[in-house]
C-alpha cells in the first residue's frame, strides 16, 4: 500500500472501504497482524521518540485518525483519501464479523465496560460473537492470565483499548505471543460503544471539528489540544527546511 511519511510515521493512503477489506484479509490469512490509528498527538510523540516511532511503523497498516493528519498529508502534497478513525473502522469490522464467521475479544477499559459494550453490540449486530474480555487494570501476573485467555479463545479480532502509548507498546511487545488474527490499538472505543463516552455530533465530525467539540465539553483538554497546531507547524517547518 502507498504511504505518506508524516514526521517519520508512514500513514497508509487508503480509503475506508479498502481499509475494511484489508483488515478482513488480515483476519483470514492465518498470520498475526496489527493496525494502529495515529492522530496528530501520537505522531508528535513518535517524532520525539525514535523507539516509539519504530513500533508504530512496524504495524501492517496505519490509518489517518484525526483531521490534523489529513491536513498534514495535504501540506506535504500527498493527500490521503480521508480520515479513518479507529472507532469507525472498528464498527465496520464488528458489523461484518457475523457475516464472515469471525470472533472478537475486548481488552481494556474500566471493569464492566467490555461487558456493556458486548451487550449493546449483540443487540446492534445480531449473531456477533464476542468470545472473551478483560479490563485494562492488571499487574504482571494478571497480564499473563489475560494473554493465556486470549490465546485459549483464539479471537480473529483483538481490540486493545488501553490508551496511547500503552496499547501500541503492549501490542508490539506481545506480538510474538498472541494467537489472534488481527490486533488493533483503539483507545476509548469500548467506552463509546458501551455508552460511557460520547463522540462528537456528526456535523462536527464531517467538518473536521471533533477536536473543537471535545474542547467545548472538556475545557481542561486545552493543553492536549495544543498538540494539533504544534503538529501542523512542525510539518510545515520540516517541509520548508527540507526544501532549502
Amino acid at each position: 500500500m502507498e504511504t505518506v511519511n508524516i514526521l517519520g510515521i508512514k500513514i497508509n493512503k487508503i480509503n475506508m472501504d479498502s481499509a475494511v477489506e484489508t483488515a478482513k484479509s488480515y483476519m483470514a490469512d492465518g498470520g498475526f497482524h496489527y493496525i494502529f490509528t495515529p492522530n496528530s498527538e501520537i505522531i508528535m510523540a513518535a517524532y520525539k521518540n525514535g523507539d516509539f516511532a519504530s513500533k508504530i511503523n512496524s504495524a501492517d497498516m496505519c490509518t489517518a485518525d484525526g483531521i490534523g493528519v489529513v491536513y498534514a498529508a495535504k501540506i506535504l502534497g500527498q493527500p490521503v483519501s480521508g480520515r479513518i478513525a479507529g472507532y469507525d473502522l472498528v464498527m465496520r469490522l464488528l458489523e461484518d464479523l457475523p457475516k464472515i464467521g469471525k470472533r472478537a475479544y475486548f481488552f481494556g477499559g474500566a471493569p464492566g465496560v467490555a461487558d456493556e459494550a458486548k451487550e449493546k453490540l449483540e443487540k446492534k449486530f445480531p449473531g456477533i460473537e464476542i468470545c472473551g474480555s478483560a479490563n485494562g487494570y492488571f499487574d504482571a501476573e494478571r497480564e499473563k492470565e489475560i494473554i493465556a485467555d486470549i490465546n485459549e479463545k483464539k479471537p480473529d479480532l483483538l481490540l486493545v483499548c488501553l490508551g496511547f502509548p500503552k496499547q501500541e507498546n503492549w501490542i508490539f511487545e506481545h506480538k510474538d505471543e498472541l494467537n489472534v488474527g488481527l490486533a488493533m490499538g483503539v483507545g476509548g472505543t469500548l467506552d463509546v460503544i458501551a455508552g460511557r463516552a460520547q463522540r462528537a455530533p456528526d456535523i462536527f465530525i464531517k467538518l473536521g471539528l471533533e477536536w473543537f467539540y471535545r474542547l467545548l465539553k472538556q475545557p481542561s483538554r486545552i493543553g492536549r489540544m495544543m498538540a494539533l497546531p504544534k503538529f501542523l507547524f512542525t510539518v510545515i517547518w520540516k517541509k520548508v527546511t527540507k526544501s532549502k
